[in-house]
């Protein structure tokens, strides 16, 4: 049905209170994530091609650390998605609270800290030059969408910009106003 979307087995009216991703955004981040995973799988596993730091991290340091890593990924993902998701804004606005009152693209960042928690399990280094082509996929697709919510939003959008870093939360709230 044109005009609509589903979301866990239910058939939505399209959300005016959302942006429109990037073109590229879900295409690229599904080829980028069957190419870590082939890699990473097919280094780690197969080739050891690319491997021997494996060497000189103990699995028992990894598996906590990789664990740590998943675990948050996966947080920063539910959340994310629930807060734009579960949600329809009456009135659109600039999402703040949660995760988004942390980092600006707590979901994209979660798909980054997938892979990162997946090479610290076991390290490929063929597989970490994918993770840095997804970083700069991931980056160049955020600052599509910030574009569109400066356009859309003006100076909330900018003053939620300067509020709030978009990859790598600080570790106390700054000073400035909400």
């Amino acid at each position: 049905m044109a005009g609509s979307v589903t979301l866990r087995g239910h058939r939505h009216k399209r959300r005016d209170d959302l942006i429109d991703e990037h073109p590229w955004g879900d295409g690229g981040q599904i080829v980028l994530a069957l190419l870590f995973f082939v890699v990473w799988i097919g280094d780690v596993f197969l080739l050891h091609g690319t491997t021997w730091l494996t060497a000189y991290v103990p699995l028992f340091v990894r598996i906590p650390i990789g664990a740590a890593i998943l675990i948050t990924a996966g947080w920063l993902a539910l959340t994310g998605l629930r807060i734009v998701f579960d949600e329809e804004r009456a009135e659109p606005c600039v999402i703040r609270k949660g995760v988004f009152g942390f980092v600006r693209h707590p979901i994209y960042l979660s798909e980054i800290l997938l892979y990162l928690g997946m090479l610290t399990l076991g390290i490929s280094l063929a597989a970490a030059a994918v993770l840095v082509i997804a970083c700069a996929f991931l980056h160049f697709i955020s600052r599509y969408e910030e574009k569109q919510l400066l356009d859309r939003f003006g100076p909330e959008y900018r003053r939620y910009m300067a509020d709030v870093p978009m990859w790598i939360p600080r570790i106390t709230r700054g000073a400035r106003s909400r």
